[in-house]
């Protein structure tokens, strides 16, 4: 039964897409079956060449609250493209007066109350600026991406983020970057402005394509990730422990050690970072505070195990 409280809570979707035709039905079979629809929901065609525009106008004739937009076709595939796609999006929604804005990919899937869910967390918290939950990606991966034992809730994830109006507007949208991270600044960014972000368990996101692989091989992916660990600002302490705790993880060893190495050859090739300084030094005051706060309940765990221990 639908929440009375999450009722008036008017929200519109993004949807940057390109050449998304193997997945983006399911995307929409998703959003189209949620118990709260949104007021609009604009899929930004981004240069696609294969049938995607196809598929998307056949469900737009359908439903009145789907609009496609068609941006021009690009060779290069790059994330400061998806960002201009999704303010070409933005644009067509900003007269309309909703009160929250998400970016969706074109290759997820999720439960019919999955929207519903997050909204109530928006109902119940007045400073929640961006909201999301965990995922996995389908027949790839056998548990929840995240562990948040070990991972930040206030990372919320990039397939889909949706936002406060007022945050999204007070932080100025996302940022365009070659490199990407334009996920990852939008949550740095909201939490620096007074936002809480959070990563929610209640509900899980199915990613249709393992994560990083539009532009790589898979079994570069965690090499890469490391490099844009680099190039996000990532302390170095904070990522030696992240490739140590990948080591238990698929797959097994190898991607603990690529994620170091992509990190080390960042680092002595001195690659460009990839957000401002001011940014970057508070990502990794974050960083360590949450390894202190880990280290502590290690500790006190320790203690209540061995009471004899001085």
């Amino acid at each position: 039964m639908r929440d009375e409280k999450t009722a008036p809570l008017a929200y519109v979707l993004i949807t940057p897409a390109r050449n998304e035709e193997t997945h983006i039905e399911q995307t929409i079979v998703s959003v189209v079956g949620q118990t709260m629809r949104p007021a609009r929901w604009v899929i930004v065609s981004d240069g696609s060449t294969d049938r995607t525009d196809e598929i998307v106008r056949r469900y737009a004739a359908i439903h009145e609250w789907i609009e496609l937009v068609r941006m021009p076709e690009r060779k290069e595939r790059h994330f400061a493209g998806k960002v201009h796609a999704f303010d070409a999006g933005a644009a067509r929604v900003r007269h309309l007066p909703y009160v929250f804005i998400g970016n969706l990919d074109a290759d997820v899937s999720f439960e019919p109350d999955y929207v519903e869910y997050l909204l109530g967390k928006f109902a119940r918290y007045p400073r929640l600026g961006v909201a999301g939950t965990n995922q996995r990606q389908d027949s790839w991966e056998e548990r929840p991406r995240y562990d948040y034992r070990f991972t930040s809730l206030e990372e919320v994830p990039g397939p889909f983020q949706l936002f406060r109006r007022e945050c999204f507007e007070a932080i100025g949208g996302y940022k365009p970057s070659r490199q990407g991270g334009v996920d990852l600044l939008a949550t740095l960014s909201a939490r620096m402005h007074g936002w809480q972000t959070r990563a929610y368990g209640g509900k899980l996101l199915i990613h249709q394509r393992q994560q990083g692989t539009a532009k790589s091989h898979p079994f570069l992916v965690e090499f890469y990730n490391g490099r844009k660990d680099y190039m996000f600002g990532g302390h170095p302490l904070w990522e030696l422990c992240r490739a140590a705790y990948n080591l238990s993880r698929k797959p097994y060893l190898l991607g603990g050690c690529l994620i170091l190495g992509g990190y080390l050859s960042a680092l002595l090739t001195g690659a460009e970072k990839a957000f401002p300084a001011d940014v970057i030094r508070f990502r990794r005051t974050e960083q360590l505070q949450r390894l202190r706060g880990f280290y502590r309940r290690l500790t006190s765990q320790g203690a209540r195990q061995s009471p004899n221990v001085p």
